[in-house]
């Protein structure tokens, strides 16, 4: 796999580049040193970060103020890097909570593609399809068809996936091409990237749950969403949320189905 410090093959992601990710925080671990170098880096939430169960939530009082303390952070660690967020919820009626946006397909789309045409992007940039999170799966999911519809180049960066064993995984490609880029992160790029990553207090973030030094990219591959990304358990079923990669893919095969 090619390592680099240049940016030649991240060339495509250094211009106008629009980032959809699904929660304030996401956008830290995957490409917070890469967006430092874009000469216009637009990153956009698809979700409030706030998920229905009180589990989440407990400590803020309620569903609504947990939703603002993460926008309130989102916008103090972009800022770090001379970053504007724009959030998808505010574009939405009722707006999307977190583990809901395989839900709502129809709704961020729309929202998604309105964003695009009015930032223009040269390249757009998301979370890989890897069961880690529905949500990331979903983000995966909308960019493609965006990106599709609107013959935009599309690249995909992964967070966390299960293995076949069922041990975790961060931050690597599960199932690897030769196309993968390894952008090691150092110097002022490093030092801003850890600022933006301990923004986000609710979050109890830790260093020795992901890599800061290094971001993966590579030119999104075609997923096949009808189905779930792995035969074996994905992670968010290790977690026994509500939804399982079946419910998830079933999603993706209907909006499909719909468009034509």
């Amino acid at each position: 796999m090619p390592t680099t410090h240049l940016s030649n093959p991240l060339e495509p992601l250094l211009g106008a580049t629009v980032m959809l990710v699904a929660h304030p925080d996401d956008e830290i671990i995957a490409f917070g040193a890469l967006m430092q170098r874009m000469k216009k880096a637009i990153v956009v939430f698809a979700t409030d970060g706030a998920p229905h169960d009180p589990y989440f939530w407990k400590d803020y009082g309620s569903r609504h103020a947990y939703a603002e303390v993460r926008r309130v952070e989102a916008r103090q660690a972009l800022q770090i890097a001379g970053v504007e967020p724009v959030f998808l919820a505010d574009r939405i009626r009722d707006g999307i909570a977190d583990q809901e946006l395989f839900r709502r397909l129809p709704q961020a789309i729309k929202a998604f593609e309105e964003v695009v045409a009015e930032t223009n992007p040269d390249c757009l940039l998301t979370l890989t399809y890897e069961g880690g999170h529905p949500d990331h799966d979903a983000c995966c999911f909308i960019t493609w068809c965006v990106g599709r519809r609107l013959g935009l180049p599309a690249w995909e960066s992964p967070l966390y996936h299960r293995n076949s064993d069922g041990s975790p995984a961060v931050q690597t490609f599960s199932q690897p091409t030769d196309a993968e880029i390894d952008f090691r992160v150092d110097g002022e790029e490093f030092q801003k990237k850890l600022e933006m990553f301990h923004t986000y207090k609710s979050q109890k973030l830790t260093l020795d749950g992901f890599h800061p030094e290094i971001e993966q990219f590579r030119p999104m591959v075609e997923h096949d969403f009808t189905r779930p990304p792995f035969p074996w358990k994905l992670n968010y079923e290790h977690w026994q949320w509500r939804m399982t990669g079946e419910e998830v893919a079933a999603e993706f095969a209907s909006y499909l189905k719909k468009i034509g």
